[in-house]
């Protein structure tokens, strides 16, 4: 077998055991395989000792993996932000370094090969995703112990049904039985994971949100423009990696044109560096960040 064929398989391989469910179809155009490929590959994987599940439809899942099967979150897989950042340094390098080249195909597979969850960034977190992920497989309720929550500045106990990890294992997501909302909860938050007995009887609701790359997430995207200093968009490269994609130069300044499921995160940057950036779009951020200063600025001097 040939190297873009191994490639194919282990991605088709990550794809059925990660948290996502794909149909055939997503998954031979997502591989670039005709369907028929995806079928002689999972009678492979039965015929291998692998456990393939029919979930619905033509919907199929990996699940127990056999005792003498690679450990496939220990292979090197980067984070969609982690390949930009590797990808801009390698940019860096000379024209005329000889492994440029070379260093640049490697990533592409890497980069092409990330919009799933396959692989875990913090190995410390590693005892947490394993619960949950259990969690998910058997569709139980879960309690997540001593969660530190950011928002409500409290560490208590959540109850929740989880049902899908980000693409890293950095954050988890999961319907609060508490107030009735799908939430993202950070994985490195978590004190310890509760697997209960109870199944989850809250599926219907399960919905994984969009996310911007300022890291909220929501259901309806609203378009933001920004003005920024050279200092400030190396500062959000730095710390916000997808916003490459959605920046460029116009002169001596560049320009943000992105999509957020929320101002608070793009507000907290922008407040940071009043004096590098400037509002273009839209009116409702502006009202926001009017809003923001007045109520908190004050509290500063008190």
């Amino acid at each position: 077998m040939d190297q873009p064929k191994i490639e194919r398989l282990l991605r088709l391989m990550k794809m059925m055991s990660g948290s996502v469910n794909y149909s055939i179809e997503e998954l031979s155009d997502k591989l670039e395989m005709s369907p028929r490929t995806i079928y002689r590959y999972i009678d492979t994987f039965k015929n291998a000792g692998f456990a393939v599940t029919k979930m619905y439809g033509n919907i199929y899942r990996l699940g127990k993996m056999p005792k003498n099967a690679p450990d496939f979150d220990r292979l090197i897989y980067f984070s969609e932000e982690e390949a930009m950042l590797v990808n801009g340094l390698i940019d860096s390098l000379s024209p005329t370094n000889s492994l440029k080249a070379n260093l640049k195909d490697k990533l592409s597979v890497i980069y092409n090969s990330t919009s799933i969850a396959d692989y875990v960034s913090d190995k410390s977190n590693a005892a947490s995703i394993e619960s949950l992920g259990e969690a998910m497989r058997e569709r139980r309720k879960a309690v997540l112990r001593n969660y530190e929550s950011g928002n409500s500045k409290t560490i208590r106990d959540r109850f929740v049904e989880p049902f899908g990890f980000t693409s890293d294992y950095v954050e988890l997501w999961a319907f609060d039985l508490e107030d009735g909302r799908n939430k993202v909860f950070k994985v490195s938050r978590i004190e310890e994971v509760s697997v209960l007995e109870e199944e989850w009887t809250c599926e219907d609701q399960h919905r994984i949100q969009g996310r911007d790359v300022f890291h909220m997430s929501g259901d309806v995207p609203q378009r933001i423009c920004l003005q920024m200093s050279v200092r400030a968009k190396n500062l959000l490269f730095e710390e916000f990696p997808l916003a490459r994609k959605d920046c460029h130069r116009e002169g001596p300044v560049w320009i943000l044109d992105t999509q957020v499921y929320g101002f608070a995160g793009v507000c907290r940057f922008v407040v940071g560096l009043a004096e590098e950036v400037k509002i273009l779009e839209s009116e409702q951020f502006k009202e926001y960040v009017t809003e923001y200063i007045k109520n908190n600025v004050s509290k500063l001097i008190q």
